[in-house]
């Protein structure tokens, strides 16, 4: 059945405390996409921001981040007794450490007033992960949120020997596993009232963790790490399209020889619970499954590295031996060697398709008929959080490529965006899903992520309200059912 989509943040969601959550905007957006026809919300990853408030270097991969927290929905509980002060609410940015600032005077105030109950236990039991979170979120406060490596020793060193008494750091303890609990209901109240509507949400997760995250603190010997905690060797991409030295991300890699060994336990565990969250699961960088670059933690840049074997139908026969009901989505763009591909094939995961980079617009010889589409089986985007949008996109092609693009997209009417986007709904892969800044046609002020770089301004667009999106609905709706994307 052919379907469609929106990709859209839920940090990017219009707020009236700075940075888009789990409350009644995100509920519309939900009415909204149905009144469209379409049936995909895509999110970027949920979980705690780590390093340049980047969702892709997380400080864990099951935790939320407390910010998406509804302060409106706590009021409502009562949790919340006094009014709620609105910050930044005309912003289309998010002010990453003011809006945490800002809220986390509100959940203290909430935890103060929360009476633990049958739920609240019932969460904790079946959470068993959540103690060890809190722990690691509790020390990183007692050390003025320093990578864990650098704790002193007995709290770097408390997986092991435990030596330390937690009484007085329980309260913060307490707190946090008060924050997942909140902010995990919110979630799941959310994608019920989603599913009910008839929309997907589709998660997205990174193949790596962060360093300073409590999946290596608590599980060090799944890693690449010295004694002393720090990475031998980092993950990243070596030199291409996107950065000339390449991206050096910083996450550890994974000890794959152990992972095998004990059944690939962690990546069992770690996909099981984000399927209880995501009705679908993209996983970034798909590739280094086949291979990946292992880059020598000393370099500054990703250009020294080598490709190495990764046991990646090994991983995933266990993993579907394990859950065989979850979907997968491999992103496999970029420069790659036929094995990915096959690795990929070999399990029936949908692929990505970006259409900006699709169209033949670089060649000196542009006809319509060169544009082939291998297949059904992927999601098409006009482009991913990680590209330009396709405005900011069109103005770096030099005049003959714009000619080029004008000329595939000459049946269609509208912005230069719009023309994508229709014609990437015309395509024949199975979903089309569309940035939500291509659907406002916005150019790279609004862009999400530039690969390589860190820190503001990526990460941080938000919209201010639904206006300009409200009044595509008819129009959208019309591109939707043209392309039979519609139940």
């Amino acid at each position: 059945m052919r379907t469609s989509g929106i990709l859209l943040a839920v940090s990017s969601l219009p707020s009236s405390y700075g940075i888009g959550d789990f409350g009644k905007e995100a509920y519309k957006f939900i009415d909204l996409l149905k009144t469209i026809g379409m049936t995909w919300w895509q999110v970027l990853p949920l979980n705690p921001l780590g390093y340049g408030n980047s969702p892709y270097q997380p400080y864990s991969s099951k935790a939320m981040d407390e910010l998406y927290i509804s302060l409106e929905f706590l009021k409502e509980k009562k949790l919340i007794q006094g009014k709620i002060e609105k910050f930044n609410p005309n912003s289309d940015k998010v002010h990453y450490d003011a809006v945490k600032a800002h809220k986390t005077k509100y959940l203290k105030e909430a935890f103060s007033n929360f009476k633990g109950d049958q739920d609240y236990q019932l969460f904790l039991s079946k959470n068993t992960w959540l103690e060890m979170y809190a722990i690691f979120m509790t020390f990183k406060q007692v050390h003025d949120l320093k990578m864990w490596s650098l704790w002193d020793k007995d709290f770097k060193n408390y997986v092991n020997n435990q030596s330390i008494d937690l009484t007085p750091y329980q309260q913060e303890i307490n707190y946090q596993k008060f924050i997942q609990y909140i902010v995990f209901t919110q979630y799941m109240d959310l994608k019920r009232y989603a599913n009910q509507e008839g929309i997907l949400i589709v998660g997205d997760i990174p193949i790596y963790v962060g360093i300073d995250s409590n999946d290596v603190w608590t599980d060090q010997n799944q890693f690449l790490l010295t004694k002393d905690g720090e990475p031998t060797h980092i993950a990243g991409v070596p030199p291409d399209y996107f950065a000339v030295t390449g991206q050096r991300w910083g996450n550890p890699l994974f000890r794959w020889d152990v992972m095998e060994k004990d059944g690939f336990k962690f990546w069992i565990d770690r996909l099981g619970y984000n399927q209880t969250l995501f009705d679908i699961i993209r996983i970034d960088h798909f590739r280094a499954f086949d291979t990946y670059w292992k880059i020598p933690a000393s370099c500054p840049t990703a250009i020294e590295g080598a490709w190495i074997e990764a046991p990646g139908y090994a991983l995933f026969d266990a993993i579907y031996k394990a859950l065989p009901s979850i979907k997968i989505i491999a992103e496999d763009l970029g420069d790659l060697r036929p094995q990915v591909l096959a690795l990929r094939d070999h399990y029936h995961l949908p692929g990505m398709k970006i259409t900006q980079f699709s169209l033949p617009v670089y060649e000196d010889h542009a006809n319509p008929a060169t544009v082939k589409e291998d297949g059904t089986n992927a999601i098409t985007y006009t482009g991913t959080h990680d590209n330009q949008t396709t405005e900011g996109w069109y103005l770096t092609l030099t005049q003959p490529q714009q000619h080029r693009f004008d000329t595939y997209v000459s049946q269609y009417k509208g912005s230069i965006a719009d023309k994508l986007v229709q014609y990437t709904l015309d395509s024949t892969y199975d979903v089309a899903v569309i940035p939500m800044q291509d659907i406002l046609s916005l150019d790279d002020q609004a862009r999400m992520n530039v690969p390589g770089t860190i820190g503001s301004p990526n990460w941080e667009w938000k919209m201010i309200d639904f206006h300009d999106f409200e009044n595509k609905l008819h129009i959208l709706s019309s591109w939707v059912k043209k392309s039979q994307r519609t139940k």
